[in-house]
């Protein structure tokens, strides 16, 4: 199982969805897809009625459905009900909505297109540049987002090599690296940012981008120089590559006069290149 969750859009409405990598298919939040099909303002009501109507109706939604842990609206972690594609289906044949149909297709879409990614990850990359282009960041932007995005994998790479475990694991080394570079935690920085369930990375400034890589980066090299074993060992490192890009944040920030962690968000991406201010 990927443990990232990742945001897809159904008419500029967001869904939760997790690639299974043994089955080969995601899993998707179905109180996301109940909101967007029922139009209820209170989707997880309508959920709990709906999954009593159809345990009377001879439907095991236990058989329908499974719980992942997924991103709630206050940025935790919780588990919530998912179900793949296929099983979908049943749940939304017993919601009368104009959008089944074209919610069908689009799950078959997404499906596919992770099927491609997978075959030609250079396919993934074009969609994402299309995704931001489409959003209205700048090419600048844009080419230091994709190579934030490949540090990243380098670094998640070095730690699977480490014995690192994926989860809260992650979570923590992540932390550690932010703190030692920003002086504040993710969850912090999300906070400044006004951001809930949302990318940090895909919020920050060119400036906070530079940051962010040059500590992952300084982690992965120190990682891969001093070969630290699990995940205390690990920490360490995280806070020591951190540092080195706290290091250059107080020396930008000394010179300039203006701080680098930014409020400014993805609400306005093009507001994110006028770094520094």
């Amino acid at each position: 199982m990927d443990n990232e969750t990742k945001i897809k859009l159904f008419q500029n409405q967001e869904v939760r969805l997790k690639w299974d990598e043994e089955i080969e298919e995601y899993y998707f939040s179905v109180i996301d897809v109940v909101g967007i099909l029922s139009g209820s303002k209170n989707p997880r009501k309508y959920w709990s009625v709906l999954k009593t109507r159809l345990n009377k109706e001879g439907v095991e939604v236990a058989t329908i459905c499974s719980q992942l842990k997924m991103p709630s609206a206050d940025g935790k972690m919780r588990k919530t009900d998912v179900a793949t594609a296929k099983q979908l289906f049943r749940i939304i044949q017993s919601i009368p909505s104009p959008n089944a149909e074209p919610f069908k297709q689009w799950l078959a879409q997404v499906g596919s297109e992770r099927l491609d990614e997978i075959a030609d990850p250079e396919i993934a990359i074009e969609r994402a540049v299309a995704t931001y282009r489409e959003k209205g960041y700048s090419e600048e932007w844009i080419t230091q987002r994709l190579r934030s995005i490949e540090i990243r994998n380098d670094l998640t790479a070095e730690w699977d090599r480490s014995g690192v475990k994926r989860g809260m694991e992650y979570a923590i080394l992540t932390n550690e690296i932010s703190q030692a570079s920003f002086g504040i935690t993710t969850g912090e920085h999300k906070r400044i940012k006004g951001l809930k369930k949302e990318n940090l990375r895909d919020n920050m400034t060119n400036a906070e981008l530079v940051i962010n890589m040059l500590g992952e980066l300084a982690t992965t090299e120190i990682s891969k120089t001093e070969n630290p074993q699990g995940f205390e060992e690990s920490k360490i490192v995280a806070r020591d590559g951190g540092n080195i890009a706290g290091n250059a944040l107080r020396e930008l920030e000394e010179r300039t006069g203006r701080k680098v962690v930014s409020s400014k968000n993805s609400k306005n991406p093009r507001l994110l290149d006028e770094n520094l201010k």
